[in-house]
C-alpha cells in the first residue's frame, strides 16, 4: 500500500534561498551562550539576538523578503502597510534599502517616538499616513488604498513570504550551532501573529527534525492556544496590549495552518505579563540586553519548562524596540508579582509622631517606604495615607499585617486585581 508524503506549505529550500536573497542586507546575529540561564536549567541554553538587527527586531527578514519577491511592475506600484511597531520599522527600512515608495498606516494613538522611527529608517521613501483610533480602522484604510492604487499590502504575518523570510533566522541557529560542535534539541520563540514560529518550524522540521519546538504566548493572547481548542483561527474578544509585540487577536491562517501539521514537535503555552516583567529586567541586569516584552516571552518560558539536563536549547529574543519611559512599570509589575512590592491605605492619627511610630514599630529596617500620598485635613480625627512599601523578602508581609492587627493604626490591604487596587493607578 502506497502513501502520500504531504509536501510541506513552506519548505527548506525556499528558506533557503529566502536567507541568499537577503543575506546582504540583514545582519547575522549572534547566538550568544547564556551562562546564568544555562546554570538555572542544568541545559547549555543559547540566545539568538534579534534585537541587533539594525531595526531592533526580526521584522526585517519578512518584510525584506516580500518586497524582494514582487516584479518590477508591483515594486513601480508601490507598497502599503499598516502596524504601530516592528512589522512598520521593517517595511521602512526594506523601502529605503531598495529604493521603493512606501505608504504606512498607523493609527492616531501611536506615540511621537514610534512614529519618528519608522520616518527614521525610511526617509523620503516613506509617506507616513496616520488616521483611525485603533489598529483594524487604520489597517483597513490601508487596505482599501492599496486596492485603489493598485498597490501591494505587505502582510505583518499571514502571507507565504512573510513566513519564509522569517525563517531564514531558523538557517543561521542551526549553521551557528554547528559551529559550535552543538545540535539543537529544543528551540523556544514567542508567538503573536505565528509568522515567525511557523517559519521557525517549517525550517525545524526538514533539518533537525529531532528537535521540539515551544511557542510562548502572552496569557492576555493566547491566540493560538485558541486557534487549536477551536480546530482553526478564531478572533479573541479582547487582548492584553502589555506584551505589544505579540498581542494579536486572531493568529494567521498560514501559521496556524503549518503549526497545526507539526504538532508532533510542537509545544505551545502562555505566560503571564507579569512574569515576563521579571524575565526582561533578568535579561538587561545580567546578560545587559534590552528586550522589548515579545522579546522576552521565549526566556520566560524556558523558566517554566523541564528540559534533559544538558540539552542544547536556542530562545528567541524577538526584539529590543521598548521605550525606556516603560521600565518604570516593568519595574513595578515584577516587584509586585514576586511579592516584594505592597499598598496600604493606612489611617493616621491627625497628631504628631504618628509616621515616626509607624516606621519603629511596623516596619522591618531593610523595608522601603516608596510612596507615601497623605493629605491633613482639617478638624478631622484621622487622615488617610496611600503608602507603597518594598521588602526585602516576600514572607515579610505576614509580619507586616501581624503588626498592623495588633496596632492602633487602622488600614486596608490592597491586593492586586482587586477594585481596590485601582487607587493605586
Amino acid at each position: 500500500m502506497s502513501t502520500t508524503v504531504q509536501t510541506p506549505l513552506v519548505t527548506a529550500a525556499e528558506i533557503e534561498a529566502a536567507h541568499e536573497r537577503i543575506q546582504d542586507e540583514i545582519n547575522r546575529t549572534p547566538l550568544r551562550y547564556s551562562e546564568r540561564l544555562s546554570q538555572l536549567t542544568n541545559c547549555n541554553v543559547y540566545l539568538k539576538c534579534e534585537e541587533l538587527q539594525d531595526v531592533r527586531s526580526y521584522k526585517i527578514r519578512g518584510a525584506l523578503n516580500s518586497i524582494k519577491n514582487l516584479s518590477d511592475e508591483e515594486l513601480a506600484a508601490g507598497i502599503v502597510t499598516a502596524s504601530a511597531g516592528n512589522h512598520a520599522q521593517g517595511v521602512a527600512y526594506a523601502c529605503k534599502t531598495m529604493g521603493v515608495q512606501g505608504k504606512i498606516f498607523v493609527p492616531v494613538p501611536t506615540p511621537a517616538q514610534k512614529r519618528d522611527r519608522i520616518l527614521a529608517h525610511g526617509g523620503r521613501f516613506v509617506d507616513l499616513v496616520v488616521t483611525g483610533e485603533s489598529f483594524d480602522e487604520a489597517s483597513a484604510a490601508a487596505h482599501e488604498d492599496a486596492a485603489e492604487r493598485g498597490a501591494t499590502f505587505i502582510e505583518p504575518f499571514d502571507a507565504h513570504d512573510t513566513v519564509v523570510g522569517q525563517g531564514t533566522m531558523a538557517k543561521e541557529i542551526l549553521e551557528q550551532l554547528a559551529e559550535e560542535g552543538k545540535e539543537l534539541h529544543a528551540l523556544i520563540a514567542p508567538v503573536g501573529g505565528g509568522g515567525l514560529l511557523s517559519g521557525l518550524t517549517s525550517y525545524v522540521a526538514e533539518k533537525a527534525p529531532e528537535a521540539q519546538i515551544y511557542g510562548v504566548e502572552p496569557a492576555g493572547a493566547a491566540s493560538l492556544a485558541a486557534a487549536f481548542r477551536n480546530n482553526g483561527p478564531m478572533t479573541l474578544p479582547t487582548v492584553d496590549p502589555f506584551v505589544d509585540g505579540a498581542a494579536v487577536k486572531r493568529i494567521g491562517a498560514l501559521p496556524y495552518e503549518i503549526l497545526s501539521a507539526n504538532k508532533d514537535r510542537l509545544e505551545h503555552f502562555a505566560v503571564s505579563e507579569d512574569d515576563v516583567c521579571i524575565e526582561m529586567l533578568n535579561l538587561y541586569q545580567n546578560e545587559g540586553i534590552v528586550s522589548e516584552p515579545a522579546g522576552a516571552l521565549s526566556v520566560t518560558g524556558l523558566t517554566k519548562l523541564d528540559l534533559a539536563p544538558g540539552s542544547t536549547v536556542v530562545c528567541v529574543i524577538s526584539g529590543g524596540n521598548n521605550d525606556v519611559i516603560r521600565y518604570t512599570e516593568i519595574m513595578e509589575r515584577s516587584l509586585v508579582h514576586r511579592g516584594l512590592k505592597h499598598y496600604f491605605l493606612i489611617s493616621f492619627p491627625q497628631v504628631p509622631g504618628q509616621l515616626r511610630i509607624f516606621l519603629d514599630e511596623i516596619l522591618n529596617p531593610g523595608d522601603d517606604i516608596t510612596r507615601f500620598k497623605y493629605q491633613k485635613r482639617n478638624n478631622c480625627v484621622l487622615g488617610t495615607a496611600l503608602v507603597g512599601l518594598v521588602l526585602e523578602k516576600p514572607e515579610e508581609i505576614d509580619q507586616i499585617i501581624e503588626r498592623l492587627d495588633n496596632s492602633k493604626f487602622e488600614y486596608e490591604y490592597l491586593k492586586p486585581g482587586t477594585p481596590e487596587y485601582k487607587v493605586v493607578g
